[in-house]
């Protein structure tokens, strides 16, 4: 699933290559993400749409923003909505782009209003899901910049490693920190998260409110779907 790639020097600050030195392809055919539409939502890998086609999948605890990345790199803003009640999205929601192509917004949790059981579930299917889905190319890795690695996070990318799945780590809320305390963040999350074994991990800042790191997220997401050729 690796694939080569190449970063231009407008988003050096935002990105940060992996451990082998490649990073984020720029020559990727270019997606028009904008006319994502909502395609079906499914509690278990079952459910899912054909396996078919490529797919990317955002994950992140309920406060990372993940709703908030989706409807910025849409330009919708009620692609994705955010539950009533914090952590309480049960549901695997796709999207298609175009033919073949498909974004999907995976199920996320935190704090004690997520009773044990249903997480427990939640990882159960979220883990069938990562191994098992053969037209996943990536998962973007969505973690809130003042909070990284919680549990979750690190739930993730253990099943991302078994499944050598590549990974796009988006240090959300960027815009809520200074640039030397973000980068810094930035700098200790890469080299906490080369130490899991991942095929390939790429990381950056990023935030929904004033666009920083939008074109970076759009070059791996665009290096990932690139290959599609199956209907949705």
């Amino acid at each position: 699933m690796s694939k080569d790639s190449g970063r231009s020097a407008d988003q050096a600050p935002e990105i940060l290559l992996e451990a082998s030195g490649d990073a984020v392809s720029q020559g990727a055919r270019k997606i028009d993400y904008h006319r994502a539409v909502f395609l079906k939502s499914a509690p278990t890998l079952a459910d899912c749409p054909p396996d078919q086609g490529v797919e990317v999948a955002f994950a992140g605890r309920s406060n990372a923003g993940k709703s908030s990345a989706l409807n910025a790199l849409t330009r919708q803003g009620k692609l994705a909505r955010t539950s009533k009640t914090p952590g309480r999205t049960r549901l695997m929601n796709f999207f298609a782009l175009a033919p073949g192509q498909r974004l999907v917004d995976l199920p996320g949790y935190g704090y004690a209003k997520v009773p044990k059981a249903m997480k427990a579930e939640w990882d159960q299917h979220l883990a069938h899901y990562l191994r098992a889905r053969s037209s996943l190319r990536g998962l973007v890795l969505l973690m809130d910049i003042r909070h990284p690695l919680q549990t979750f996070d690190q739930h993730m990318l253990a099943w991302a490693a078994e499944a050598a799945l590549p990974v796009h780590v988006l240090l959300t809320k960027a815009d809520k920190l200074n640039r030397g305390p973000a980068q810094a963040t930035l700098l200790g999350v890469r080299r906490e998260v080369a130490r899991v074994g991942l095929a390939e991990v790429t990381a950056q800042t990023f935030s929904a409110q004033t666009g920083l790191g939008l074109p970076a997220l759009e070059a791996r997401l665009s290096d990932w779907l690139a290959d599609s050729a199956d209907p949705p």
